[in-house]
């Protein structure tokens, strides 16, 4: 995909997206200057060219339950079999995200469980009974300090931050 280059009414847009997916597109428009109709089409715009893949609902794990959340970093006996491997994985729920890393792992989970004991039983009886998993290592989280989506400049606010 080409990399789409972003002005700073872009940037602003994305600014004030990234805080809150549910802003409304007039609001925005005022906050820069422009219409509601300009907001829609830029959206509409990096949609297309995938720049913007969708809006999410956030969900606080601990809300649902889950207290334990833990990073798995998982060796492969043989890197030809990830495609099976992440097949495997994408029916284990407490998985919410894998990375095909570089490093001593070859992937790293991110997993949502209840408490110490269903971390375990997922560790041992569900990941490490797929074939070609051969270790794994697991880091617990004791705290989130930062939560966000990706990083968009926001040339208002780091002009006012550099003063």
């Amino acid at each position: 995909m080409p990399k789409y280059q972003i002005d700073h009414i872009d940037q602003k847009i994305l600014s004030f997206l990234v805080k809150n997916a549910r802003m409304p597109f007039l609001e925005i428009a005022r906050e820069c200057g422009v219409s509601g109709a300009a907001i829609h089409q830029r959206v509409k715009k990096m949609e297309n060219l995938g720049v913007i893949t969708g809006s999410r609902l956030l969900v606080k794990p601990q809300a649902l339950g889950l207290a334990v959340c833990a990073f798995v970093g998982v060796q492969l006996a043989q890197a030809n079999q990830y495609p099976t491997v992440i097949e495997a994985l994408k029916n284990i729920s407490e998985i919410v995200e894998c990375h095909f890393v570089t490093g001593q792992h070859s992937l790293l989970l991110k997993i949502y469980c209840r408490n110490h004991d269903h971390l375990m039983e997922v560790l041992i009886n569900t990941i490490q009974n797929i074939p070609s998993v051969m270790k794994t290592e697991t880091l617990v989280s004791l705290d989130q300090a930062i939560e966000r989506q990706v990083w968009v400049k926001d040339s208002a606010a780091d002009r006012r931050r550099n003063k």
